[in-house]
């Protein structure tokens, strides 16, 4: 008996435990995204994107259609496979390309189309002249937005345009003593053989190498675009570390300084940063020839810099991250702009390939004291959730918490300052925040990657791209709201492999009847995804009798 189930509302089940459960999900992965991931069934939904995504990385509706039927427990309803041709027969009816009088054009494969999608009042300021019936010039600059808007209106085109080569310059990987692994080299040339597009990996396996390959590839000018100055010089020294680039090619654009050299790496504040309510760093972009644009943490890519990337069209693009999941729902824009995804490594995947530690993951809830839910309930509706993801009562929690893991590097993370730094000191522990500047920050990465800190109080400036291998416990007591992108990137800190193979701690302190509760439902969907399973205790259980009130 096959293991999938096939429904009509275009999700897929996948019994997990059945010994053919592998080779489906492998022949589903390229169309179906990865919904639900629980203990025995996986839940996967076809939806429009992720066909158009399928038909841009190679795949036909013929390929798809064969691997639902090849493995579906019953027979798939004829109305599913149905739309499954109509949706990936939209992609590439219209094609970007560059003609050799008229330069960039849109050209139909059917006719009708084209005109319908004239008449959309956003596209006839993108396109010129009409060359023929089937083609019609469309203003360089406009490659970018021309993709986007044909997207939103269900008609995304195939760009075949093409990419300049850009600046020359020579990069090569330095693999002495290490070697990219399999699925990091399966990443490169996936991206490669697409020109642009975003691969998805868990935090801890390596996305900076995948990076550096593709620069290698390029054999060009590079900007790397990265979350913040912290997490640039991580991509300096991992550079300089495994490729041939030395410290004077590598270039840093932040709020501290303006190099540009072959290799440059921005931040995405300095870049988005408005003066006189022009973005002045915009001439970063033409300041080289750039031949490969990097966006680290691309399901972060602020709004401003899809905008400045609707430009780069002529670029290679790659976006590296985690996660897909955008909570402004602009996955679409990702599509368009920086390319399809190219490829995508399950979490547990790399896990039981001993790439990144296995993580437990636990709830730990609190009842408020009486003053304390009194306060959550009189309290203005934009007020609250600080008010019980704030509670003084989580704090012996967390100590209790850190005492179960004795001489184990910690982190605790919040995401209110007055909390943090009631931790800090009921902690003994140092504080990153925002305003700690950049050089006493990464002093204390430092300590705590050398094990002279064991413990560090946190605030969302170490969500992303801080590279922190030791850690092997998180507490986490705020957050912005019920951010999945958020959960999976703290969860992230923790999953760099440890010595003797040892397990991660997550743990997750919520205030029960609460706003607290429902947001950390929210969050932790995403890990649920990738098949982490949350464990719900009591910090009443955790605490035993006797253990003082915080006052």
């Amino acid at each position: 008996m096959s293991c999938l189930i096939v429904q009509s509302d275009k999700t897929l089940l996948l019994e997990v435990e059945h010994e053919q459960a592998e080779q489906a999900r492998t022949a589903i992965a390229p169309f179906a995204e990865l919904e639900r991931a629980p203990e025995h069934v996986h839940t996967y939904r076809i939806t429009p994107l992720a066909l158009w995504n399928a038909r841009a990385a190679g795949h036909d509706a013929e390929q798809v259609v064969d691997a639902l039927v090849s493995h579906s427990r019953y027979p798939v309803p004829q109305p599913l496979l149905v739309d499954i041709a109509e949706t990936m027969g939209r992609f590439g009816r219209l094609q970007l390309s560059n003609h050799p009088a008229h330069g960039l054009v849109l050209t139909a494969l059917d006719r009708a189309v084209l005109e319908e999608v004239l008449r959309h009042k956003k596209i006839i300021p993108m396109v010129g002249a009409r060359i023929d019936e089937d083609t019609v010039v469309v203003h360089p600059s406009e490659r970018g937005r021309l993709k986007q808007q044909l997207l939103k209106i269900g008609w995304p085109a195939e760009d075949l345009a093409g990419y300049v080569d850009g600046e020359a310059h020579a990069i090569a990987l330095e693999q002495d003593d290490w070697e990219l692994r399999d699925y990091q080299r399966q990443a490169v040339q996936s991206f490669w053989a697409g020109g642009s597009g975003v691969v998805v990996l868990p935090c801890g396996a390596g996305k900076t190498l995948v990076g550096a390959a593709a620069m290698a590839e390029a054999q060009a000018t590079t900007l790397i675009l990265v979350t913040n100055t912290v997490a640039g010089r991580q991509w300096k020294r991992e550079l300089i570390e495994r490729t041939s680039l030395t410290e004077e090619e590598i270039g840093e654009y932040s709020g501290e300084k303006k190099e540009i050299r072959p290799v440059t790496i921005a931040t995405y504040q300095v870049i988005t940063r408005k003066s006189k309510g022009e973005y002045k760093h915009l001439e970063l972009f033409d300041s080289r020839d750039w031949g490969l644009v990097v966006y680290d943490e691309v399901h972060l890519l602020p709004a401003p810099v899809f905008r400045m990337t609707a430009d780069l069209q002529s670029r290679r693009r790659l976006g590296l991250t985690a996660t897909l999941v955008r909570e402004d729902g602009r996955e679409g824009d990702v599509f368009s702009l920086i390319g399809p995804k190219r490829y995508d490594a399950p979490w547990k995947d790399i896990e039981s390939q001993g790439w990144i530690a296995p993580a437990e993951c636990t709830e730990v809830r609190v009842t408020l004291t009486d003053e304390e839910r009194l306060r959550y309930a009189t309290a203005e509706a934009e007020e609250r959730y600080k008010v019980c993801s704030t509670a003084r009562t989580k704090v012996p929690v967390v100590r209790t918490v850190l005492d179960r893991h004795p001489g184990e590097s910690a982190l605790v993370i919040g995401a209110y300052l007055d909390q943090l730094h009631e931790l800090g000191e009921a902690l003994d522990a140092p504080i990153v925040e925002g305003s700690t500047k950049n050089k006493e920050r990464e002093a204390l990465f430092d300590a705590f990657r050398r094990g002279e800190i064991t413990r560090l109080v946190v605030s969302k400036v170490a969500n992303f791209s801080i590279d922190l291998p030791e850690a092997s416990v998180a507490v986490q007591l705020s957050g912005t709201f019920g951010s999945r992108q958020e959960e999976a990137q703290r969860l992230g800190r923790l999953l760099r492999p440890k010595a003797e193979g040892r397990q991660a701690h997550f743990y997750s302190v919520v205030s029960r009847d609460t706003l607290d509760t429902d947001y950390a439902a929210h969050r932790q969907r995403f890990l649920a995804e990738q098949g982490y399973a949350y464990r719900i205790v009591d910090a009443d259980d955790l605490l035993g009798p006797g253990v003082p009130e915080v006052s």
